[in-house]
């Protein structure tokens, strides 16, 4: 590690042990905040560990409601990082609930569609896969999604924690493979646990850097 890499890590653990806050929850385009701080947007299959990969980031217990119903957060919820203002965490609704109505389904990928293509400040993305399932067809539109929209975005695999270290290594080459096809991945792959805290300090620094360049 470079001494400019040290110095960004140390200024990402400073930046996300001090002020963050809920700001405001956003169910169409006219309610969105101001875009005067870059955005950092998580996506992720419903019960992927979104809310606690959001909680352990950021130091906070319950920053970000964890919920045994898929599909509750039907909304993009903004999360104010730093005082002054250095970035927003932004939280997407879940996707691949299979008890969601169509309407909902299609409400879903009209919000979040108009919120990538027209959000100026949205600097990256993070797209979470469950570490015990691997890359599912849904996760995939998502990767479609930003592709097309040119949005870039890391893989963060979570819950590393639930599976055994051969088994993760082997994961993590797959995962790499197909990421490699699509034009807006960035080649850099997280492993993360909110649980063991494996992985947040790296991804802390990801998306200081990603808000900053």
């Amino acid at each position: 590690m470079t001494e400019a890499d040290e110095e960004l890590a140390e200024r990402a653990r400073k930046l996300f042990a001090g002020p963050i806050q809920f700001l405001k929850s956003a169910p169409g385009l006219q309610f969105l905040p101001e875009p005067d701080a870059p955005e950092i947007a998580f996506a992720g299959r419903s019960n992927v560990g979104k809310s606690s990969l959001l909680n352990a980031l950021t130091n906070r217990k319950a920053l970000a409601r964890t919920s045994n119903t898929p599909g509750r957060t039907q909304e993009l919820n903004f999360f104010d990082v730093g005082e002054p203002l250095q970035l927003r965490l932004v939280d997407m609704p879940g996707y691949g609930f299979a008890e969601a109505p169509k309407d909902l389904v299609r409400r879903w990928r009209h919000l979040v569609n108009d919120y990538l293509r027209g959000r100026q400040v949205l600097k990256r993305a993070l797209v979470l896969i469950d570490s015990r399932h691997g890359l599912k067809d849904v996760d995939r539109e998502m990767m479609d999604m930003l592709d097309n929209a040119a949005i870039s975005y890391h893989l963060v695999l979570t819950k590393a924690d639930k599976v055994k270290p051969n088994g993760l290594g082997a994961l993590y080459e797959t995962t790499a493979i197909e990421a490699a096809r699509h034009p807006a991945a960035h080649p850099s792959i997280f492993t993360t646990s909110s649980e063991t805290g494996s992985g947040i300090a790296e991804l802390r620094t990801a998306v200081l850097e990603a808000a900053t360049s």
